[in-house]
């Protein structure tokens, strides 16, 4: 086994191959050496997010997932259908490392001032590749975290909370002035609740039961509508008419619910209007899908007039069009949140090998909402 003085450590990879199966396997690589600029990590914490289940499954169905080799070192391989190659000729017969982001201790920097600064210190990096004992980065890729902050504090540093802000950051630049958020009781959505009562901005969250309405109650979210619920087209049209909200991210994408958002925003806009008009509200009326929780078509159901938008939304495009010292405001606001607002908690910790397993496996694969999975390389 590596340690944190070895020339190697494992990775985890996942390589589809032009016979149409899916390899997921752990692989012994060199530590890498850095350039001037660089710094390696060892990586401590690495969480586990529905984007990075794209990546490491290919669109495989685990439900066909066969299991071989030692528990220390296991093999997951699963059928790709031939559909899908198509989409996935540009990986084929390439070994691909997996995992967004994660946190660790610096153990190796270049020459530069700004790598040997970091040298000792715990860092969160949104890299890729994360899923490794070791990883080489840019200095300036590394988001040092202040002394006494754990790997596990940091590791989820970036891909929730930086979608938060994106989210109301959004809202804001588009002239909304509250949102509508589905999937609400997942560490995103309760970061979301958080933020929202900080920036003072009308939220309402969509939920699919019972328990998951206490839970964001429970930390202080004032609207929250249940849509498994006989009521739950009502009791959004009554929660949109409160607040105002005209723009909704979506983590569910499939299925009924952004036409189901869209028509009771049109409702609670017509509410309010004097005149009629049978084209509906002149209220521009916006959906943005961006997760994939239900991979079955999105369904509209055309009763929201024509003043209405629908579209994906990734963090990546909305940080890309920020100026560099905003997103540098950004990250400096996450950092200082990390133990409150912007905290993430973990269902279950798992080595590499044990996210291999096929327990582990399932888990995570289910993208069940409040349940999240922290991968932990070093872990034995």
């Amino acid at each position: 086994m590596a340690t944190a003085e070895s020339t190697s450590g494992l990775e985890l990879r996942s390589l589809v191959t032009a016979e149409r199966v899916l390899e997921i396997s752990l692989v012994e690589a060199p530590r890498p050496e850095p350039t001037p600029s660089q710094v390696v990590v060892r990586v401590e914490a690495a969480p586990v997010n529905p984007s990075d289940l794209g990546l490491l499954l290919a669109g495989a169905d685990i439900q066909a997932a066969s299991f071989e080799g030692p528990a220390e070192r296991p093999l997951v391989r699963i059928p790709v259908e031939e559909r899908a190659m198509r989409s996935l000729a540009g990986r084929v017969g390439k070994s691909l490392s997996v995992g967004n982001e994660g946190a660790g201790v610096v153990v190796a920097a270049g020459a530069d001032a700004a790598a040997q600064n970091l040298l000792g210190r715990v860092v969160a990096v949104a890299g890729g590749a994360m899923y490794a004992e070791y990883r080489c980065v840019e200095a300036a890729q590394c988001l040092a975290l202040p002394e006494g902050m754990t790997p596990k504090m940091g590791a989820s540093s970036f891909v929730n909370p930086m979608t938060t802000l994106g989210m109301i950051g959004t809202m804001r630049n588009e002239g909304h002035s509250a949102l509508i958020h589905t999937a609400a009781a997942s560490n995103l959505g309760q970061m979301l609740v958080k933020l929202c009562d900080k920036e003072h901005v009308a939220l309402v969250n969509i939920v699919r039961k019972h328990e998951h309405e206490e839970l964001l109650r429970s930390i202080g979210a004032t609207h929250v509508c249940n849509s498994t619920a006989p009521s739950f087209m009502q009791d959004l049209i009554e929660a949109i008419g409160t607040t105002g909200a005209t723009i909704a991210f979506d983590a569910v994408g499939g299925g009924q619910l952004a036409s189901q958002i869209l028509t009771c925003m049109e409702a609670a806009s017509v509410a309010s209007m004097t005149d009629y008009s049978r084209y509906g509200s002149t209220t521009h009326k916006q959906v943005y899908i961006y997760g994939g929780l239900d991979t079955s078509p999105t369904v509209l159901t055309r009763s929201f007039g024509f003043a209405w938008g629908l579209g994906g939304w990734l963090v990546s495009s909305f940080l890309q069009g920020i100026a560099p010292e905003e997103f540098q405001a950004l990250r400096q606001r996450v950092v200082a949140g990390l133990p409150s607002t912007f905290a993430s908690t973990y269902t279950r910790e798992v080595s590499l090998a044990e996210a291999l397993m096929p327990d582990s496996l399932a888990g995570y694969t289910k993208k069940a909402t409040g349940e999240k999975y922290l991968v932990t390389p070093w872990r034995r």
